[in-house]
Parts: C-alpha cells; structure tokens; sequence
C-alpha cells in the first residue's frame, strides 16, 4: 500500500495517470459522439428518403404519361418540383433494355452530356444502381460520398424506383450542402472535419502537457546527476547555480550550494576538533603514564596493594589512551562520512600491500594468509577511507584466529562489482549477535580483567566493524558478516567498480 501510494505521489505516476486519462477520454467521448451523430444521420437519411419519395410521388402522373416525344421536356417538370440546393438525376431503362441499360433522360441543375455519360458509368460501377436491375424495386436512403466527373463532392442521398409503362425510371438525388458534406454521411465519423480539428487540438494538448511533465522529470533527474557528481568530486569547484539550466530551479540550486558549502564546514571543523582534542588529551596522559615509572620503583614488591594500586593506574591509563585514540577515530570517521573524497583506487594494489604488512605479524603468531587478489581492480572512493576498512576487518580476523590457524582473503570481480572477503577459522559469532557486529560500541569478547581488555591485552570498545561499515556506505557499497559452515566469520565487502 505504502509502494503505492509514493507512485501515485511521485512525477512518474502522476505522468502515468495522465497518459491513462489521455488514452481513455477520447475513447468514450469519441464513442458517445459517434452514437450521437449516428442517431443525427438517421434522421436526416429519413427525411431525405421521404423527401426523394415525395418526388417520386410528384413526377409519377408525368412520368406514366410520357412517351418518346415528351422525353426532352421532362426536365421541364422536374424543375418545377426541385427547389433550393437539392440535385436530381431522371434516369430510365426502357422496357426491352438490358438490366444495367439506364440513360440520362433529364438532370437539374442541367450537366453537359459528357459529363452526364461518365456520372452514368460510375454510377454503374459502384452498384448504386445494382439494386434496380431485374426489379426495378429497391428505394432508400444511399448515404454515398461522390466525386461527380466535374470534381465536386457531393453526397447521393436517395434513389427510388418508379416502374412506368416507357420502363424502370431511376429518381436519384443528392446534396451538395454544408449539412451533408460537413457531416459523417457517407463516410466514417474520425473523417470529418470536426472530429479531425478536435483530435489535433487535443494531440497538441496532450504533447504539450507530457512534454512539461517529460521536462521535469528530465530536469529532476539531471539536478540529481549533477548532485551525485559534485558529491563524488567529479566536477572540481562545481556548484548546482552554475551547472542548472532551468530558472524554476535556481533558488533550490542555490540552497543547494549553501547546504554543500555547510557540510563540508562541518566536516573540516570535526576533523579540526578531533585532532586538537586527542592533542589535548594526550599530553597530559603522556605526563600521567611518565610520572608512574619513579613510582613504580619507590614502591617494594613486598607492598601488595600499592603495587596493585599502580597496576590499576597503568591500566586505566592505557585504557583512557585507547578511548581518546578511538574517539579520534570516530570523529574521523564521521568527517568522512559527511564528504567522503572521491578518486580513482586500485583497489588490488592496496589490499596486495596492507597483506605484504601483515604477513610478518602472522608468521610470528605461527599463522598463514592465503591470498587471492585478482589485479587491476579499480573503485572510486578514498585511500584513507579503504584503508581503514581493509586493516579494521583484517585486524579483527587475525585477533579473533586462534595461534596456527589461516586468513584467506579473496578480491575477486563480480556483478561490476568488487568483492573483498576476509575469512578467518576462529570462533565465529553467536547468531544472536551477527546483526550487531557492525553496531557501535558492540563488542562480544572475554574480559581478562575488570578494565576490560580483551584477547591477549588488548583493549576493545566496538567501533572497528562500526567505521567499516561507515566507511564502505559512504563509497556506495555493501558490508556482510557470515559464519562460515567450517568455522570462523567472513566479512564480504562490494564496491561498485569504477567505470
């Protein structure tokens, strides 16, 4: 539900809605005007077929009583009958004619006799006057678009038998009105003119309006390209005021930059401060730590508890040494975190390098590094930054291996991605914790003593597999933790590689 409801929120469902409401609106419009016009053409072919009928009914006496001398003067008559725009076509097939055999006997308006000839022959070819031969029955409304030989549209509305002693007479009409030629008559309704503007004021609608959402979201999605670019460093002194090309836009652009220019403020003035701080306090630990020494020699061996008071001041010592060093840590980390530095890494020269580092601190402990790191790997992102991550999950295998025991570390190409593993045969973590590995101050290791340091001295509060996982977020990438199914824990790492 939640999915749905940011699509209908977002430019692309709202795009997507409109497109569906351009397709739909002028299907049932377009249905409904149809039905509309047809009902209109009804009426009006009805009105036409009485009105060809009640010539027919006119000319019927006259036609009855003409015989070949009379002929010529028929259109006389006709004329008298026809008034305003209507034509009419006197067509007759003599008795002893042949079926198709229908001759021009009178026309009003009058056409030339050439003329007449080929309307004659194209009426025949396009069967208007199928329905006559044999029978001479077949009256109704013809609803037919027609270009007569004289190149003018016209609409042949009504043809009606009359069956008379001279033979088959064929009474054929047809307007050339606004009423008929502006109509669907004769023709499909998409055809006519009024539907035809309308479908192009309504495309030129819908391409205006799609083409401003169109607009948008491509302006949109360029603002945030722009965005990932300053934010990568790939445009050295970029800034989104500069880089915009829509007006709309140069206020947020502009807001942009101030926020830009704050964060990295902030990130320098957390970088500042966490130097100066662990300066600070360090120098009086320094002072603390080189002020035990004449102490621990004025005070006997045989003076349990003041030696014992010493050890615990050496301790705590160390101890807050280790809490200013972390602390520094974290606020790096943080600093990062905020603008992280984007630069091209080959990542397989440095994994190949911190490894060279620690494979002497491995073979004193009897342990083994098996390697696999394909080269020429490349990522972008932050030597610091990677470096931090790689010693952080290697340290934490090697601290967690027992004496004689492996690390395979594997950098291996997959899905355009790189993929670092760090495999150790300890003890793994309890599944119950595996989730929280990568949580700040977690940390699920023995005490040795009530100040809390861990394996073999060492003093841990939580926040190595933290800043990995900080540090690989902020390169775009991916972090996991499994146990593996032969013992001991691998942390897998994905980084997009660069293109």
């Amino acid at each position: 539900m939640d999915a749905l409801l940011r699509l209908a929120s977002s430019i692309a469902g709202k795009l997507a809605l409109i497109l569906v409401v351009f397709v739909a609106c002028p299907l049932i419009i377009y249905g409904q005007f149809r039905d509309a016009d047809e009902e209109k053409n009804a009426l009006l072919l009805r009105s036409v077929r009485e009105q060809g009928r009640l010539i027919a009914q006119a000319l019927t006496p006259l036609l009855n009583s003409a015989d070949a001398a009379a002929l010529p003067r028929l259109r006389q008559g006709v004329e008298k009958i026809v008034e305003g725009p209507l034509k009419v076509r006197l067509l007759l097939r003599p008795q002893a004619a042949a079926p198709d055999n229908f001759f021009y006997i009178a026309s009003v308006p009058p056409v030339a006799a050439d003329l007449l000839q080929r309307e004659r022959q194209e009426l025949l070819d396009t069967g208007i006057l199928e329905r006559l031969r044999g029978s001479c029955e077949g009256d109704g409304p013809l609803a037919l678009r027609y270009t007569n030989p004289a190149g003018e549209e016209e609409v042949l509305s009504s043809v009606t038998p009359i069956n008379g002693p001279s033979g088959c007479w064929a009474v054929i009409t047809s307007h050339t009105t606004a009423d008929f030629l502006g109509s669907s008559i004769g023709q499909p309704y998409w055809r006519t003119t009024a539907v035809q503007w309308a479908a192009a004021i309504y495309l030129i609608m819908a391409m205006l309006v799609i083409s401003l959402f169109l607009g948008i979201w491509g302006n949109l999605r360029r603002f945030g390209r722009i965005a990932r670019a300053i934010r990568q460093d790939r445009l050295r002194g970029a800034s989104f005021a500069a880089l915009n090309q829509v007006p709309e836009l140069h206020g947020v652009a502009v807001e942009f930059d101030h926020m830009v220019g704050t964060l990295q403020g902030s990130a320098a003035a957390i970088r500042s401060a966490a130097e100066e701080n662990a300066h600070a306090l360090k120098t009086p630990i320094a002072v603390i730590s080189q002020s035990l020494e004449p102490l621990k020699r004025a005070v006997p061996e045989a003076d349990v508890r003041g030696r014992r008071a010493l050890h615990l001041i050496e301790r705590s010592v160390e101890k807050l040494d280790a809490l200013v060093s972390a602390a520094r840590r974290m606020d790096e980390a943080i600093a990062e975190l905020i603008n992280p530095p984007r630069e091209p890494v080959d990542l397989s020269a440095l994994v190949s390098r911190l490894l060279t580092d620690y494979e002497e601190k491995m073979r004193a402990r009897g342990m083994r590094l098996d390697q696999r790191v394909l080269p020429a790997m490349r990522v972008v992102g932050s030597i610091d930054l990677l470096e931090t991550a790689i010693e952080n999950i290697v340290e934490n295998a090697i601290s967690f291996s027992p004496p004689k025991a492996g690390v395979t570390v594997t950098l291996v190409p997959e899905d355009h991605h790189a993929v670092l593993t760090v495999a150790d045969e300890g003890p793994g973590v309890d599944p119950r914790h595996l989730a929280m590995i990568f949580e700040r101050y977690f940390s699920h290791r023995p005490a040795r003593d009530p100040l809390g340091p861990g394996v073999e001295g060492e003093t841990h509060f939580g926040i190595g597999l933290w800043i990995v996982r900080r540090n690989i977020e902020a390169l775009e990438g991916t972090v996991v933790a499994i146990n593996r199914p032969q013992g001991g824990l691998a942390i897998t790492i994905r980084l997009p590689l660069a293109q």
